[in-house]
């Protein structure tokens, strides 16, 4: 049996995703996370096979997580799961560890597929997902600077950035990525050098007009 750790704030895709695994004979539902550190606590106990984690976590996002993860349990596989278009996280997902990015809106056979494929050891990604992967191989550093800007910035600083554009201060983002206020300063500094925004009312338009989805 391939034994699943369902990682998600919202308790209707939750209750939707055991539903799924439910109708499966090969896997079951080992424990339930509602953020990111009860996440990382329930794989902590073992017995996971298969991680499945929402990107936009409270707490701890998805990919912190992700990466936390991936240093304490390199094998332990983690499926991302999103709402957002596949172009935003899929190849940041990847490139942290993820052995698997899935759009919430992917249909039972898909989930389950995706699951027995990283539970055996395999990657799963979609066409799409595969279109996108490529092009960021492929694009090489001439092209890396014609990206967008803000495909620039670090894991990191990319979570300053949501966060900020979202209207959240310092001190917010500080408390809620469980940094010092310092320290998120100096990330907020270099986002804004790096998109260059003046400020953050200019970094949150910069976020609309580039379809970069707050936290």
């Amino acid at each position: 049996m391939i034994r699943v750790l369902i990682c998600d704030d919202h308790l209707i895709v939750r209750q939707g995703i055991k539903q799924i695994l439910a109708d499966a004979d090969d896997i079951v539902l080992a424990g339930e996370a509602e953020d990111g550190p009860q996440a990382l606590q329930r794989v902590r106990l073992g017995g996971i096979d298969v991680v499945l984690m929402d990107i936009a976590m409270p707490y701890r996002d998805g990919l912190d997580v992700l990466r936390q993860l991936k240093s304490e349990f390199p094998k332990v596989p983690v499926l991302m799961l999103s709402t957002y278009p596949d172009k935003q996280y899929a190849v940041r997902s990847l490139k942290l560890g993820a052995a698997g990015y899935l759009n919430k809106s992917a249909d039972s056979q898909q989930m389950t597929s995706a699951i027995r494929k990283v539970a055996a050891g395999g990657l799963f990604i979609t066409p799409t997902v595969a279109e996108h992967l490529a092009s960021s191989i492929g694009a090489g550093q001439a092209k890396a600077v014609e990206a967008p800007l803000h495909e620039r910035l670090s894991h990191r600083e990319y979570q300053v950035f949501r966060l900020l554009a979202t209207g959240r201060t310092v001190s917010e983002i500080a408390e809620q990525l469980v940094l010092s206020s310092n320290t998120v300063s100096t990330y907020r500094a270099r986002v804004l050098e790096k998109t260059g925004a003046r400020n953050d009312v200019e970094l949150a338009l910069y976020a609309v007009r580039v379809d970069v989805m707050p936290v």
